[in-house]
């Protein structure tokens, strides 16, 4: 008892044990702040929307909306219906008003965005409003004036609402954190890491897209193509995290998880479109692994004629700072670690019998 009781930690100061609860719920709440506050600050601003149609009629509806939601929309234009049916498509604009011929056509894409297609929903219902009072005052029939609203990229079957593509960011997020970390605190040796990463990414890919993409049908489009964006996202994001670790040891894991937790995965608008988040913020954090790999993935699944050159980039670009400040580390370090060449020559059941 007696020498149990001497090798006891002495106790914890008070002041110190209730500094501890404090700090402990500041950091509770700097996390909480973190996921929330861009969902509390969100709010629909400069969204790109295509119109086409005769140039007074085109002025007539952008001086409308900015009435009634000024700043929500930015107008692009385009040069018919079909062009602005190829800009939703490449994932220049996320729906479009066609005032060409007849009655006006309202187009969505809800595979870009179900939230954008609902308020343009609204405003196929206002422009109705407006066009059957019109019809009215001049003694038509109002009955025969209708707005089409036409889906021009729907989500999958098996999404329609598209909660499952979104709830899918935050896994692959943690995922990566996941990996990274592990391979940090169990792997030793920058090239067993190295080797780890691959081993990792190419294994993560292909088991999260046969449950995403074959199994639940959250992803659709190639399955190799989705495949190797889930690898390279997850890489991302790992190797990134087994870098700094590499570099500046165990604080390297806060390091990183700070980055991909509290800063890129808040900032990815993996719910509404980034133009919804406070400027810059929404576009800063598509050059985060979180934003990138949410709207490749998007991309790739329903958006085939865009061009995801951007985002291949952004994954490939943190992979590489991550791999760099791997072997960096391991090149700093290598001095201290240096072995005399008598001990090296030394058989290795010697080493085994010291």
């Amino acid at each position: 008892m007696e020498l149990f009781m001497s090798s006891a930690r002495p106790h914890t100061r008070w002041a110190l044990a209730i500094g501890f609860g404090v700090v402990g719920a500041l950091v509770v709440t700097l996390v909480v702040l973190a996921f929330l506050w861009p969902t509390k600050t969100a709010k629909a601003h400069d969204i790109p929307i295509g119109i086409t149609g005769p140039t007074p009629a085109v002025s007539a509806i952008e001086q409308a909306l900015d009435e009634n939601a000024d700043g929500v929309f930015a107008f692009v234009d385009a040069s018919d219906r079909d062009g602005a049916i190829s800009q939703i498509q490449t994932r220049q604009t996320y729906g479009a008003i066609v005032l060409s011929s007849g009655a006006p056509e309202v187009l969505t894409a809800p595979a870009a965005s179900t939230t954008v297609a609902q308020l343009l929903g609204g405003v196929a219902a206002r422009l109705q409003a407006q066009l059957t009072q019109q019809v009215a005052t001049a003694g038509g029939d109002a009955s025969t004036v209708s707005v089409a609203v036409t889906p021009v990229v729907s989500l999958s079957a098996d999404d329609p609402n598209g909660t499952g593509l979104t709830a899918a960011s935050f896994p692959l997020t943690m995922g990566g954190m996941i990996g990274g970390i592990l391979i940090s605190l169990l792997v030793v040796g920058v090239f067993r890491r190295l080797v780890a990463l691959a081993g990792f990414a190419v294994a993560a890919g292909l088991l999260l897209s046969l449950v995403l993409h074959t199994w639940f049908g959250y992803l659709q489009g190639d399955f190799w193509v989705i495949a190797l964006a889930m690898g390279m996202s997850v890489l991302a994001t790992s190797a990134f995290i087994v870098g700094c670790t590499s570099l500046i040891g165990n604080p390297g894991i806060g390091i990183g998880a700070v980055l991909t937790m509290l800063v890129g995965n808040p900032l990815a608008a993996a719910a509404v479109p980034w133009q919804f988040l406070a400027a810059p913020w929404g576009a800063i954090g598509q050059f985060f692994v979180p934003g990138a790999a949410n709207t490749l993935l998007r991309t790739l699944s329903y958006f085939p004629d865009a061009d995801p050159s951007g985002q291949w980039w952004i994954l490939a670009g943190w992979t590489l700072v991550g791999l760099v400040l791997a072997v960096s580390g391991h090149f700093r370090s290598a001095p201290s670690m240096h072995v005399p060449d008598a001990t090296l020559d030394e058989p290795a059941e010697n080493h085994a019998t010291a």
